[in-house]
């Protein structure tokens, strides 16, 4: 039985990547198309999006493999087997907060390149390790390149979108983390049981490979900062590290982002024990290809309409999915679930990441980005603990009633942060 479960768990992924091959293809055709408007698929803007998605490729590849490698090969705890998958996350956190500050200062095309050889290594790295000590150090520099690597492209981007395109500009850009968001985990589960761990480290070295060969050809425009912009950034002060126009989208999505850890790392308990796990396996299947054809729309509208337009209804999705997911007993309501989770926190990554930059000075794009990632990373990274330890009151229903709340109280919060301020403001493309 579990042999036909994985031959129909394969066929569905396989049919799922051809779609997106075809949708993406169809989205460039139509993006060559347009002659009256200004180009967004230019030579560059591919590069950055498919080196992008390659990194985000061998991240969600390993995330999967980590720890029962940690398990198996150095027969190591279940705290420390945790800990060699989630000391990733805490390397590329500890990058992106020193990033920022020097994309603009010894540039950015510099800091990219060096972010992807350093992610490159540690896949050699992989094959010569010998113990859980250098295993975690190993995962803790790989985790640092992926900081540096993924700050820089979020940043060069979006010099190379038009700015009456912003929104929908970022919103095509991170379908790269969505699409590996599927494919990776998959992949690494395929390989776990059907090759060895030296076979991962293969195929995860040429992925890394490619992101590596690719920034190669990218044309990056020079950022161009004043005498006094660049004496500002120097010396050690709070402002040098973190944007301070950034930080309301940046606590938003901090709040969204610890709400979502909760979908993320208690979803197989919850259907376990509700007795909806086959349908829980179709979960981010079903969210990632509703982001992969709402979040181009979206795009489109946060440039059109403006920002509240589009955030507002994005935060009563995401908490009607929640709701939803906290009452579900049947696999429709509980995928219904997936659609409206999708079309709200996957709306509003790229949304509010679109305005943190929007509110930003130009020369500190690079500090917008990454203190916006550094929030993001934090509101997913210590969500599960933070939340695991109100499981035992409330349970996984009740969990999930309280996240709702949260984010309907959030309405409130967005509001007194930027919507009020945004409720006044021109669209991107009326603005340009």
């Amino acid at each position: 039985m579990n042999a036909y479960l994985e031959e129909d768990c394969t066929i569905v992924y396989c049919v799922f990547s051809s779609i997106v091959l075809a949708y993406i293809m169809y989205i460039i055709e139509l993006e060559v198309g347009r002659l009256k408007q200004t180009k967004l698929w230019t030579k560059d803007f591919i590069i950055m999006f498919f080196t992008s998605f390659f990194i985000a490729l061998v991240y969600f590849l390993l995330v999967t493999t980590m720890a029962v490698y940690a398990i198996q090969q150095f027969k190591a705890s279940e705290s420390m087997a945790g800990l060699a998958a989630s000391i990733f996350v805490i390397g590329a956190v500890f990058a992106r907060f020193f990033t920022g500050r020097y994309l603009d200062t010894i540039g950015r095309k510099k800091v990219l390149l060096v972010g992807v050889l350093l992610f490159f290594v540690p896949t050699l790295l992989y094959f010569t390790i010998t113990n859980m000590y250098l295993l975690l150090l190993v995962r803790f520099i790989h985790g640092a390149a992926f900081g540096i690597s993924t700050t820089a492209l979020a940043t060069i981007v979006i010099d190379v979108i038009p700015k009456e395109r912003r929104g929908e500009g970022i919103s095509y850009f991170f379908l790269n983390h969505t699409l590996a968001t599927s494919i990776g985990p998959f992949l690494g589960l395929f390989l776990n049981q059907h090759a060895s761990f030296s076979m991962i480290f293969i195929v995860c070295t040429l992925l890394s490979s490619v992101s590596l060969f690719l920034p190669l050809f990218l044309r990056i425009p020079r950022s161009v900062m004043t005498e006094e912009q660049r004496n500002s950034l120097k010396g050690f002060k709070l402002s040098n590290y973190f944007e301070k126009k950034a930080i309301p989208m940046s606590l938003m999505i901090a709040i969204m982002g610890f709400v979502y850890s909760g979908v993320l790392a208690f979803m197989t308990p919850y259907a376990t024990e509700i007795n909806l796990l086959e349908a829980a396996s179709f979960f981010f299947l079903v969210y990632s290809i509703v982001l992969l054809f709402s979040r181009p729309i979206t795009g489109k509208l946060l440039d059109k309409k403006g920002d509240n337009f589009v955030v507002y209804p994005s935060i009563i999705s995401y908490a009607l999915g929640l709701l939803i997911l906290s009452q579900s007993h049947n696999s429709l309501t509980f995928l219904l679930s997936s659609v409206f989770i999708a079309l709200g926190f996957g709306t509003m990554q790229s949304c509010f990441q679109a305005i943190a930059i929007k509110e930003s000075p130009k020369h500190r794009v690079g500090l917008a980005t990454s203190t916006f990632l550094i929030c993001c990373d934090f509101g997913v990274g210590f969500g599960p603990f933070l939340l695991g330890t109100i499981i035992p009151t409330l349970g996984f229903r009740g969990l999930y009633l309280a996240l709702a709340i949260v984010l309907f109280l959030c309405i409130f919060l967005y509001f007194f942060l930027h919507g009020k301020k945004a409720a006044t403001q021109k669209s991107y493309s009326q603005a340009s």
